[in-house]
Parts: structure tokens; sequence; C-alpha cells
């Protein structure tokens, strides 16, 4: 991981990380529609041509953006999983991944399809490809066989529906966080309650703490992946 994080231009270069910091701000404050490669040269004090240096297309650029924001979720979660293995647990961890998720402005965008936004990113095959392998629905997948196989979720329910019921509760509360400027404590407030209702839907949490341990590492194992797959996304345009 760290050999393939090292390629990221930003990595080894400051002009780099200014540039990206530039495009991350404009396109933050004006849309994709509003997005220009000569702007966010300006905007670094450097030569638009410099730009392409690193991004070979305004497409690239802007795909990556994404996929950093995406980069940066897994990366906290991790850490968080780390730091503390009982995060694992389906009533923490939907909360925490939820509050990742919606902290970054892309990452949210891409959920509620911000058309004003991102524009033709929100359907472009790279963002789509982003957000089939990391969004909610992938990682809830993952999650809840993890949950079902160590004793943090009930098994008398088909599984198909079991996630399909989760993913629909995760999707509400996202929706109720994104579509509004709810800052602490009730957007605090609307995650225990989501916590609460996890626990609701999927049964207590009867695991023991090695079973935790193997949970956290099952979910810690997919985020990693999932670093991977977004690396590679970033990277290497998918083919026409």
């Amino acid at each position: 991981m760290s050999t393939l994080r090292g390629d990221l231009p930003e990595r080894h270069s400051s002009t780099a990380a200014r540039l990206l910091t530039a495009a991350n701000d404009l396109l933050l404050g004006r849309g994709a529609k509003g997005f220009t490669v000569a702007d966010v040269a300006a905007r670094a004090h450097v030569g638009k041509g410099t730009v392409y240096l690193y991004w070979p297309t305004k497409e690239d650029l802007l795909i990556g953006l994404i996929g950093r924001s995406f980069l940066r979720v897994l990366d906290d979660l991790v850490q968080q999983l780390d730091d503390d293995p009982a995060l694992a647990r389906p009533s923490r961890f939907c909360p925490m991944m939820l509050h990742a998720a919606t902290s970054q402005p892309l990452v949210a965008a891409l959920q509620r399809h911000d058309d004003d936004l991102l524009g033709l990113l929100a359907d472009h095959p790279r963002s789509v490809a982003l957000n089939d392998a990391l969004g909610p629905s992938a990682v809830l997948d993952a999650m809840v066989p993890l949950w079902r196989r160590d004793g943090l979720a009930r098994t008398d329910w088909d599984i198909a529906d079991q996630t399909f019921a989760l993913h629909a509760l995760i999707t509400g509360v996202a929706l109720s966080l994104i579509g509004t400027s709810l800052e602490p404590p009730a957007a605090d407030d609307r995650l225990r309650v989501l916590g609460t209702a996890v626990t609701a839907l999927l049964g207590p949490e009867r695991a023991s703490q090695k079973q935790i341990r193997h949970t956290a590492a099952g979910i810690i194992e997919f985020l990693r992946g999932g670093q991977s797959a977004a690396l590679r996304l970033i990277e290497a345009p998918l083919p026409r």
C-alpha cells in the first residue's frame, strides 16, 4: 500500500499538492461546470501546462479529487479500527462510517447524485466504479456476512433482505444529514439514533472480545482492498 500511495504526485511534489488544494477549492466553490484547468493553475500560481504534467486531462484531475476523498474516508476508518477494534460492532461502525463519509463533501455529493456540484462526474464511469466499489452498498455487502459470522448480527433472516433493510436505514439517515446543514449536536443525535436503530434491526451484539477483534481484522482487510481499488481508479482511466 505504501508503494502505491507513494506514486501519487502530491507525495513528492509540493506543486502537485498545491494544485490539488486549488482544484478542490474551485470544485466545491463553483461546481464542475464552472471548473477550468486555467483557473486551477492561476489559483496555484503556476502555468496551465504545469497542471497537465500531473493530470493529462481535466477529467483525470476531477476524478482524482473524488478518489482522494474516498481514500480519506477509508484512511479514517482504518485508523479508528486500528485504535479501537470495538468500533467494528455494527451499532458503532455504521454511525462512524456515515460520519466519515458525510464529512467529505465530494463523497456526500456522489451519494446524493448532486449534478450542480459534480456535473457529468455524477454519472462518469470512473465515479460510478468508485461508488460501486466503496459506497455504502459495497461496504454493507462486505460487513453483514462478517457480523453474522462473529455473533454481531442475527442469522435467522435472509442475508439479502437483512442487508437491504440496513442499507435503507443508513441511506435514510444519510439523506437527513447531507440534505441539510445540520451541525453538532443535532447531527450527533441522529448518528446516536442510527446506532440504536442498527441494534434493533440486527439484534443484540453477543460477540466475544476475540470475535470482535476477528471482525475488526476482516473489516480492515476489506477497507485496505478499497484503498487499492481507489488508487487504481485514480491512476488509470477505464477503457472506453
